[in-house]
């Protein structure tokens, strides 16, 4: 449903209404006159009624003869018909308040991620030329210069030859600390360079940006509906026709059983208002209404603390999850090898090996050199497969792997073959040396991850990786995980998948790779790694945690539990509230005034619950 109010038309009406009240409680003289009140009320109708019974219409022209709008504008116009004039007004004034509020939260739920294209800059500098021209004429492979304090335009790419670069990525992902990004790297349109002046290679267009694919993707997340929304939506087509036939029957049947008892009186005007006050209640506007900006409240909560939902669907199919399964690498992990141990190697030995290392662009090797940027480079053979080689000072060095130490017949400890880090080691001279001991370290939350989604109830938290087993046990106890399996492939991890839903697990899967694209697709929730995760990953992905924190995991699954459990609140107090008023009205126990309280005053109330989605 559109937007089908401007905020001054409630405001009109409800100061017509309110006026018009006042004037026939204080009983003034020229407003008694029929006509009078009649015009007064009609004129307070239409800035809140015209745009109802216009909706009616389209519906109707279109097919759709039993919309909620054709019940609503039916119950309005039996209303001005018996003379209760008030009610009528009432009933679309409060509906339309509840539009109104709905409509602003809405807006700010999108309005979070749209500011995100406020990042962007209206202007791209050529590298090669210094011109200033627009976003949307660059084209893929050009090479453009962002200065130091200036936001990223486009998706680029480090030149290879280039020095690092650092660059502010809070606008994307909501992380503080600057990122230090390589030659090769990628840089995201929205992000602020720091330091120096960065060129970029574009690698995509301006309308493939990251930013334009995060509003695409929430855009679509209106259109993607929950189950419980669409659920709702097809109630609403059957539920109209059977109230108006209700409510017809409450006019016909006393009739027919006066035809056949002359003893029972028949008054028309009586049933008439009876079956007008039960059309006025059985009006499915909280629900209509409530519903739907329950999930956009909920998406816009969750996107203002870096978690994407794509719709609505997707936060209701999270609530519903019982066993989380993550990848390690990129995911628990953050993907970046450091130095853990330096064992049998002397200063001077350590001091040779990272000259040589820094001849290499292996990420080994910069996880090497790190922190020893002043040790001078030596020249080295590199031996795809194995490592490197160099004569230092007449004496041969080898760095690599345990399969070059075999290769070059070089004993070493027999214990080292169960190392399960990283390792290289080193010989010199054909003897062996020692060795560097390298491993991937666990992201700062991580651990934190885990505890809360085993205080969320989780039951089931599994880790796969295609690492080797050794170190995906290691990763798992450190972070209190009971399951864990390595050495799979992408094909074995889709495999575990099936496993678990066979057994009825609802399976959430938590990855960041292009080769983790396949089993987000297949688990019943795909949650990625969205600040470096692979473009695959996240377009596969049902939901995307924006700054890479695996923490973020239990905070969505605590908004998408609280949008559930206030979406139920909503049909359960909306419905219990008709049942009830409706079978008064039948009854002649309720009047107007009440049936309008079941109606919009229900609706304005749940639109008011759907708003406490926001707190979660």
């Amino acid at each position: 449903m559109g937007k089908i109010t401007a905020y001054w038309q409630p405001l009109v009406a409800g100061a017509l209404l309110g006026t018009g009240l006042l004037l026939s409680w204080q009983e003034a003289d020229w407003f008694q006159s029929g006509w009078v009140r009649l015009a007064w009320y009609v004129v307070s109708f239409l800035p809140v009624g015209l745009n109802v019974m216009r909706e009616a219409w389209e519906c109707a022209a279109e097919g759709d003869f039993f919309s909620e709008f054709m019940l609503m504008s039916v119950a309005c116009i039996g209303a001005f018909c018996i003379g209760e004039y008030p009610e009528a007004v009432a009933v679309m004034w409060l509906y339309h308040i509840g539009e109104t509020l709905q409509d602003k939260a809405v807006d700010k739920a999108r309005g979070h991620i749209k500011s995100l294209m406020a990042f962007r800059p209206d202007r791209v500098r050529l590298a090669e030329t210094g011109q200033m021209v627009a976003p949307e004429v660059v084209d893929v492979g050009c090479l453009i210069e962002v200065l130091p304090g200036e936001r990223v335009p486009l998706d680029g790419v480090l030149p290879p030859d280039a020095p690092c670069a650092e660059v502010n990525t809070a606008a994307l992902t909501g992380e503080s600390m600057p990122r230090t990004v390589a030659a090769g790297q990628e840089i995201l349109a929205g992000m602020v360079v720091m330091g120096r002046p960065v060129q970029l290679k574009v690698r995509r267009k301006a309308a493939d940006s990251a930013l334009a694919r995060i509003l695409k993707m929430v855009e679509e997340a209106a259109e993607r509906k929950a189950p419980t929304e669409l659920f709702v939506r097809r109630f609403a087509h059957v539920y109209t026709p059977v109230v108006i036939v209700l409510a017809l029957l409450t006019v016909l049947l006393p009739w027919v059983y006066s035809l056949l008892n002359g003893s029972f009186y028949y008054d028309f005007s009586l049933w008439l208002n009876r079956a007008l006050v039960f059309l006025v209640i059985s009006c499915p506007c909280a629900l209509v209404v409530s519903i739907p900006l329950s999930y956009f409240a909920g998406i816009g909560t969750a996107s203002r603390q870096g978690i994407l939902f794509k719709g609505g669907g997707s936060l209701d199919a999270l609530t519903g999850i019982d066993a989380v399964v993550f990848d390690k690498t990129g995911t628990l992990t953050t993907g970046i090898f450091e130095v853990q141990e330096v064992s049998g190697l002397s200063e001077e030995d350590l001091q040779t090996v990272v000259a040589m290392e820094r001849s290499s662009n292996h990420p080994i090797a910069q996880a090497i050199t790190k922190g020893h940027e002043g040790v001078a480079k030596i020249a080295a053979t590199d031996l795809p497969g194995y490592g490197l080689s160099a004569v230092v000072d007449g004496e041969t060095w080898l760095v690599g792997t345990l399969r070059l130490m075999e290769k070059e017949g070089i004993a070493y400890p027999e214990a080292l073959k169960q190392m399960p880090e990283t390792m290289v080691s080193c010989a010199c001279n054909g003897c062996f040396k020692g060795y560097l001991l390298l491993s991937d370290t666990l992201k700062a939350d991580a651990r934190q991850a885990i505890d809360a989604l085993k205080a969320a109830r989780v039951g089931h938290i599994e880790l796969l990786s295609g690492d080797k087993q050794a170190l995906v046990d290691r990763v798992a106890q450190q972070l209190g995980i009971e399951k864990a399996s390595g050495d799979l492939l992408p094909e074995q991890k889709a495999e575990r998948i099936e496993a678990l839903k066979r057994t009825g697990k609802r399976v959430a899967f938590v990855g960041d790779g292009i080769n983790d694209a396949p089993v987000l697709a297949l688990s019943h929730v795909g949650i990625a790694m969205g600040g470096m995760g692979a473009d695959m990953a996240i377009e596969t992905a049902d939901v995307v945690l924006q700054a890479d924190l695996p923490s973020h995991l239990a905070v969505a699954l605590r908004i998408g539990r609280r949008t559930r459990r206030i979406v139920i609140q909503n049909i359960t107090f909306a419905l219990g509230v008709k049942l009830l008023v409706m079978g008064l009205g039948v009854l002649g126990m309720a009047n107007l005034w009440e049936a309008v309280f079941a109606d919009s005053g229900v609706a304005l109330l749940a639109v008011l619950n759907a708003l406490r989605v926001k707190n979660a």
